[in-house]
């Protein structure tokens, strides 16, 4: 990092033109593009007392000549953090337009809420590429990062447009937005105290020998609590009705990447059980992508659910008390694994200029349902072949999926394996709704 001596420092402070600067020297090797002007321009709040910097919260000072500073060591600590963000560029979240999306303005006192944000530059503008190309003086940045340089349109049929952002960033603004809130709601708490009691030293506020205003940079930021089982066992019907469950929600970090603030609570749709508050982004990559209500594209997404990241997913999905005691996964997730894992040998190749390419993109689509496990097959077929062929690669019963899914648990995540089973149940409430009987046998299964 750069360490030149910044102008206008003064006992650590640097103006915010100065800052400006320093933000993007310091972020010029970032994978998370940055933008000038996240200290002078909106949505900075610097004369509300803070400044978004990534996920990090900058205090500002105000001088006695009515000058806005901010400590120099927390930019570069903000800075720092950006910094070790990595970001995979092919890997997107959707972010809008969806249906019945809010149309609450936003100005220079509402928080961050970046998808509104994003959302009403692009209608503004009439697109990304008008926002990418539009030269006045007006930044678009959120937090300090420049979205512009990385969204993606995708359309669909020709007519639906689709935002698109890289799923760190994502989860990088959704993290910004929670810290922001917090700030926000810790100030107004210190003012209501400071009002009803006699004023006006507060701790985290102090006036030195000028008469300068400070704020520690340490700014009021509550800890997310991990997720540690509160919610097992219960029906996502019932929680969803409760008062306060949405609050609730908000107060834990994501089951999953254990990073980001939790924003839903992920339930299993098969059997009703919630599973654990999750972030935006995981809940969106857990997200079965469905062509029709029985067809699903196996997108590039599967890779980490079932490579990368197996153990957390499976434990996520295992946390419902159905899923655990059938040791599967709800029939989409299902379908996508039996073509991304089982049937991964059957996938033609083509050549290519490094090599040899997977032939078009996989689909598995299914007839009959989970409750009726004889008649339900899956069908795994290859869409988009270079070639012009269309090729089904197998007909798979949903019992046989299921069991190589057993088998496939067992060898890469033994841990999970083992606390599944209709004979690991201890501790669940003696009435769950998961397994159904099949009754067309000649006794009584499990499937």
């Amino acid at each position: 990092m750069s360490e030149c001596v910044m102008p206008g420092r003064t006992d650590g402070l640097i103006t915010l033109g100065a800052a400006d600067a320093l933000w993007v020297d310091l972020t010029a090797g970032s994978a998370v593009p940055t933008a000038s002007g996240a200290f002078t321009c909106s949505p900075a709040h610097a004369r509300v007392g803070y400044v978004l910097l990534g996920s990090h919260v900058v205090a500002t000072v105000r001088a006695s000549g009515g000058q806005w500073s901010v400590p120099e060591a927390e930019v570069r600590r903000a800075a720092a953090e950006l910094n070790a963000v990595g970001m995979d560029r092919q890997d997107l979240v959707r972010i809008g337009p969806f249906r019945g999306a809010l149309r609450q303005e936003c100005n220079e006192e509402t928080p961050l809420r970046w998808r509104r944000r994003i959302t009403r530059e692009l209608q503004e503008l009439g697109g990304p590429e008008r926002a990418a190309r539009r030269e006045d003086a007006r930044p678009y940045h959120l937090a300090g990062i420049d979205w512009r340089q990385i969204l993606v349109e995708q359309t669909r049929d020709g007519t639906q447009r689709t935002w698109w952002l890289p799923r760190a960033v994502v989860r990088l603004l959704d993290a910004a937005e929670h810290t922001e809130t917090q700030w926000v709601q810790a100030a107004r708490t210190r003012q209501a105290s400071a009002a009803v009691t006699e004023p006006p030293s507060h701790p985290r506020q102090a006036r030195d020998a000028d008469g300068r205003q400070t704020t520690s940079p340490e700014g009021p930021t509550a800890s997310l609590r991990p997720y540690n089982k509160e919610l097992e066992g219960q029906l996502y019907s019932v929680l969803s009705r409760k008062p306060g469950t949405s609050r609730r929600v908000a107060g834990w970090a994501c089951a999953v990447c254990r990073t980001a603030p939790a924003t839903v609570l992920d339930h299993c749709h098969e059997h009703g059980y919630a599973r654990a508050p999750l972030c935006q982004s995981c809940n969106t990559q857990e997200r079965p992508d469905h062509l029709y209500s029985n067809d699903i594209r196996v997108a590039n997404h599967y890779t980490r659910l079932f490579h990368t990241d197996t153990d957390n997913w499976l434990r996520h999905w295992h946390r419902c008390p159905g899923c655990r005691a059938r040791t599967t996964l709800p029939l989409p997730h299902l379908a996508a694994w039996t073509a991304h894992i089982a049937c991964r040998s059957l996938r033609p190749t083509h050549r290519a200029p490094r090599g040899r390419k997977p032939c078009g993109v996989l689909r598995v689509s299914w007839t009959g349902n989970q409750n009726a496990p004889r008649s339900c097959l899956l069908t795994v077929a290859v869409d988009f072949c270079p070639s012009g062929e269309h090729r089904v690669l197998a007909r798979v019963p949903y019992r046989e999926a299921a069991e190589r899914f057993r088998i496939w648990v067992a060898e890469t995540a033994p841990a999970v394996a083992a606390a599944a089973g209709p004979d690991r149940l201890d501790g669940l409430p003696a009435q769950f709704r998961p397994v159904i009987a099949d009754t067309s046998g000649e006794d009584l299964e499990l499937f």
